[in-house]
């Protein structure tokens, strides 16, 4: 390896170093503001070993897990100091920081565990399954077609919440001996049920839409962001025209490896702000904000890139289009949704009107918006997917007590493993 890179490398240790020790510090400061939960209170914890980076993961389980805590206890397990601090500003349910092994099997002593969700794949949640006595139970941070979603890790899991029969597909296609049926739940997006909130504008006749695009990329086979290509000429158009409203909320990292993206981005700002100085009733939005849900709710219409966003979108059931990127490098799977999407094209961009209205109000689009969102989400009607969730955890719950009487009086060692393990990096 080049000096260069060794000295990039120890650089970023260091960096990462300070930042853990000064992130304990501050928890440290602040942990006699946060009880714990008390001894025997909590039946289902979120593990989640990553730091505050991914988040977002965990972000869009606050309001089902919210709602779950009020019939199970619920509570967030952490391993790095940076998410504990998010998580004590910003979750509606407890979280515990489990720096060590130890730490980890003192909760357990302390908690009747009858399940642990994970959001994610990350390596440390093999420390936790270890454990017996307890479902350990993916519960994931989204639904689409990427090839994370059929990863061979599902297997290391005792059952796996998934959205519907388009990721039961997945896993009956790609992962060999795995008992799709008794090992998967499907429970459609719960977090739609959710999505609903207070808008920032007065809601009239216009049609809304939601133009939401990813970041540029940093590859070609993902180069998948719209707002150079389509964004300012679908965006003029639209803020042009009297019976409509633009809600754009761009990706935050716009334009960090291209700067023309970046420029193409603050055109589409600059241009929403002359023209809500023009006709303050159109009440257009730039939206930078943190929170993910009431745009998807409130627009009638939605312009996504190939990203998550797609399938968030099409949980809500509404009328959906995607951009097609302009680089022939842009890897894109058309054996799913994205084979059948209202796709627009760049050429096409300036007569987004026409288009909006045609995913509005085409018969032939409507049927074929329905299929998909039933393949991928079954029902989406208000309340449904929430309680597919709550069913799905009573279930688990009522196999947990079968199992508990089976076992009962026995005794259960540990793993016995090294004990000063300490928190990630962050």
């Amino acid at each position: 390896m080049p000096i260069g890179q060794d000295i990039q490398t120890l650089r970023r240790r260091l960096r990462n170093l300070v930042r853990t020790r000064r992130n304990r510090r501050r928890v440290a400061q602040r942990a006699g503001a946060y009880q714990p939960p008390k001894p025997g209170t909590i039946q289902i914890a979120v593990y989640f070993a990553d730091t505050r980076v991914n988040m977002y993961q965990l972000r869009q389980w606050y309001a089902p897990l919210a709602e779950l805590a009020e019939t199970w206890p619920v509570a967030f397990i952490t391993r790095s100091p940076s998410a504990t601090l998010a998580l004590w500003d910003e979750a509606p349910i407890p979280t515990v920081l489990l720096r060590s092994v130890r730490d980890i099997e003192d909760f357990l002593r302390a908690q009747p565990l009858r399940m642990v969700f994970y959001v994610n794949q990350n390596t440390r949640n093999f420390q936790m399954f270890r454990y017996p006595r307890m479902w350990h139970v993916f519960i994931n941070h989204g639904e689409s077609d990427k090839v994370y979603m059929t990863t061979n890790q599902f297997k290391a899991y005792d059952y796996s919440f998934v959205a519907g029969d388009a990721a039961r597909a997945r896993l009956a296609q790609k992962l060999w001996a795995f008992d799709l049926d008794a090992k998967t739940r499907s429970i459609g997006r719960p977090q739609a049920d959710h999505f609903a909130g207070p808008v920032p504008y007065t809601p009239d006749k216009r049609t809304v839409v939601l133009y939401a695009p990813t970041w540029e990329g940093d590859r070609a086979s993902a180069a998948y962001g719209s707002v150079a290509s389509h964004g300012v000429a679908l965006s003029r158009a639209i803020l042009a025209s009297p019976d409509h409203r633009l809600i754009y909320r761009p990706h935050p990292r716009s334009g960090v490896v291209d700067r023309a993206y970046g420029v193409a981005n603050q055109e589409i700002v600059a241009a929403i702000a002359r023209a809500n100085a023009a006709d303050p009733s159109a009440q257009h939005v730039y939206d930078d904000g943190p929170q993910l849900g009431w745009q998807l709710a409130a627009a009638d219409v939605a312009i996504t890139d190939i990203s998550a966003m797609v399938y968030d979108r099409l949980a809500t059931g509404k009328p959906l289009i995607v951009t097609r990127p302009t680089s022939k490098l842009s890897e894109i799977d058309h054996s799913g949704y994205l084979g059948h999407a209202e796709w627009l094209e760049a050429d096409d961009a300036s007569d987004i009107l026409n288009i909006i209205d045609t995913v509005e109000h085409s018969a032939e689009a409507q049927k074929n918006l329905h299929y998909w969102v039933e393949r991928h989400f079954g029902d989406t009607s208000p309340g449904v997917a929430t309680a597919r969730f709550h069913a799905a955890v009573r279930e688990l719950a009522d196999l947990w007590d079968e199992q508990a009487k089976v076992h009962k009086g026995q005794k259960v060692e540990h793993a016995i493993v090294p004990t000063d393990e300490q928190d990630v990096e962050d």
